[in-house]
């Protein structure tokens, strides 16, 4: 189901420039970009990937982690082959570095379908970066609007002007996963990524060229990727940025790919990062891969009391009115959309 991609330049000598990622590979005849699904043929640039679904799964919205949209909703989780960073933890490789065009046949009316079907509020387009298959997610997601279905990325954010103005044709929310706190020594030894710039200019376009919903996702890796000093940077680049309300979580790392003789991150660790995160004024700071820890609940900002109880992806408690304000002082909290239906009230045993 090949079929030409649109973000892309044609230059002399048959030559194409792929302006899907920050990457911005220029490709020769027959030759295919880093990611590994976008290629040269015949002087047009190819999405090998288009309609290629490697994986499917329902999940519910928390586990993305989106904890402010429309919690409570089950997502359809997608993705296809190829990646356009080389993370050499990467949880997912079977999917991210398989550098061949494999998977189920679907069309986006198909995914839309199957979205329904699994009875999913939205669509997530994940486990590998999804902006070097932009144009299938964007085929989907328009589809799926008119269904009033939900679009969701989990991204690196290694993106581009271009792709950001796609995005803001389909997509409602999106994660952009730091690595390391984006401190470029990290990203330059364990993922590829020479300079973690474009991940900045991303959120900054995004903010300014779109009404989509941002949250924040850290991965702490220990030893490596655990210098609070660049913790703070990021903290405050959001702060300053963005305000003190958008969420950012810390996740956790666990053994993976090459670097399964790492140990997972010390949760201490991760509460260092929580710590600094607060110091610097962010107001909903979560901890993410550490089920049952009290830094995975959401916190009214004004009481401190839970207003959001989680225990992992699961929400076991909801203590805010209709209008998402904290029951206990009236504080608006700010999680947009209702808990969804299918979470009812009185299966919550609420402990404050």
């Amino acid at each position: 189901m090949n079929k030409e991609a649109i973000l892309y330049e044609k230059l002399p000598d048959d030559k194409v420039r792929c302006t899907a990622c920050a990457r911005y590979c220029e490709i020769k005849k027959d030759q295919i970009g880093l990611c590994g699904v976008r290629g040269n043929k015949d002087g047009k640039l190819e999405l090998f990937v288009y309609g290629k679904v490697i994986a499917g799964h329902v999940d519910p919205i928390e586990k993305k982690p989106v904890t402010h949209y429309y919690p409570g909703s089950k997502i359809f989780s997608i993705a296809t082959t190829g990646c356009n960073w080389l993370c050499k933890y990467c949880q997912n490789s079977d999917i991210s570095q398989r550098r061949k065009v494999e998977g189920v046949d679907m069309t986006p009316d198909e995914v839309v379908t199957t979205t329904i079907k699994y009875g999913a509020q939205g669509i997530a387009y994940t486990y590998n970066q999804p902006s070097i298959f932009i144009e299938f997610a964007r085929d989907c997601g328009i589809a799926a609007r008119k269904k009033g279905l939900m679009n969701i990325f989990v991204s690196n954010g290694y993106d581009t002007p271009e792709t950001v103005k796609m995005m803001g044709e389909f997509l409602d929310a999106i994660t952009v996963d730091f690595k390391g706190s984006a401190e470029p020594e990290f990203t330059r030894k364990f993922i590829a990524v020479p300079d973690p710039k474009p991940i900045f200019d991303t959120l900054l376009e995004i903010r300014d060229k779109t009404k989509i919903h941002v949250e924040i996702t850290d991965l702490i890796v220990p030893k490596v990727g655990d210098n609070l000093e660049y913790a703070r940077k990021l903290s405050k680049f959001i702060y300053d940025e963005f305000g003190p309300e958008m969420p950012i979580h810390f996740l956790r790392f666990h053994p993976d790919y090459k670097m399964m003789d790492y140990e997972p991150t010390p949760v201490k660790t991760l509460e260092k990062h929580y710590q600094v995160a607060k110091e610097e004024g962010l107001k909903y700071v979560y901890l993410g891969n550490v089920p049952g820890h009290p830094w995975e609940h959401t916190y009214c900002s004004e009481c401190n009391k839970i207003v959001v109880k989680r225990f992992g992806f699961d929400i076991q408690g909801w203590n805010m009115d209709k209008d998402n304000k904290c029951k206990f002082c009236g504080n608006q909290i700010p999680i947009i959309g209702p808990l969804h239906k299918n979470y009812k009230q009185n299966r919550f045993q609420f402990v404050s």
